[in-house]
């Protein structure tokens, strides 16, 4: 039996898989990465939503080039649709650079709202892109929702590596099941000489994950076009599987589907913080 203090784990309605990507530390591309495998999911025929659950430095909706306010039906929130993804971000209900203050039973609740009283419809995949570091909203989600696995992104510098680290011992200890790592930022391949340079380090990623046991999902390079996407409202992956400045996210969303349809990940047992 759960401990008494666990709060219970019940389904969102219509979603089939709840996917969260997580990093130790901002400034890794966490929320590119969320972005373009959401766009990679959709474009392989998968049905997607992508919550943007960094309250606090919403991107999602500058990413995805959308700016809207949703309105609610019978007291459902409709979520705004961008590139194939239905998306929610406070970005759309707080826009702009006003900042947003708030302490974390507010951040629990809005994050309650955006799980469960928005009518996500039927998804094969619902990403959710958590805030950086192992805080409240991360703990709240995880907590109350049933997660099929969770991605850390980092990137190969020993300084990120050691956060990332964190991120994956914090799912282990909640017992969500890691579907792996992604490096990110990897190298960058110098305009017109085509020299591989590797600013961040090199292989930092793939030996952290195998020293963690967990698998890993790809290197993603340092690519300029990448950031004008993000920027301008139009991901990278929006180009298709055969861009190769796109492949990357194609192969890793190939790997989530896979792993996701090969049956349910392995189960873990209840946890509670408190414990």
């Amino acid at each position: 039996m759960p401990p008494q203090n666990e709060p219970p784990k019940m389904p969102i309605d219509g979603v089939r898989n709840l996917i969260t990507i997580g990093s130790g530390k901002g400034g890794v591309g966490k929320t590119t990465v969320s972005v373009n495998l959401a766009i990679a999911l959709a474009r392989l025929g998968q049905k997607v939503g992508l919550l943007d659950a960094d309250v606090y430095g919403p991107n999602v909706p500058l990413m995805m080039g959308i700016h809207d306010t949703p309105y609610a039906v019978e007291n459902r929130i409709q979520p705004l649709e961008q590139h194939g993804v239905k998306l929610m971000s406070m970005g759309f209900l707080n826009p702009g650079d006003k900042p947003l203050i708030w302490r974390g039973p507010m951040l629990h609740s809005v994050m309650q709202q955006f799980m469960r009283q928005v009518d996500w419809g039927e998804l094969d995949f619902l990403l959710i892109d958590l805030p950086p570091g192992t805080g409240d909203v991360a703990l709240s989600l995880i907590q109350t929702a049933p997660i099929t696995g969770a991605i850390v992104v980092s990137t190969p510098s020993e300084v990120a590596l050691e956060d990332g680290r964190k991120a994956v011992l914090m799912f282990r200890q909640v017992k969500v099941e890691l579907l792996g790592l992604v490096e990110n930022m990897s190298y960058l391949i110098v305009p017109g000489t085509g020299q591989k340079v590797d600013i961040f380090g090199e292989g930092g990623g793939r030996r952290t994950a195998e020293a963690m046991d967990i698998p890993f999902l790809g290197e993603l390079p340092l690519n300029p076009q990448v950031r004008i996407g993000g920027d301008t409202g139009r991901p990278i992956a929006l180009m298709g599987e055969q861009e190769p400045q796109a492949e990357g996210f194609y192969a890793i969303a190939k790997q989530v589907i896979a792993r996701c349809s090969a049956g349910p990940l392995r189960k873990a047992p209840s946890f509670s913080i408190e414990d």
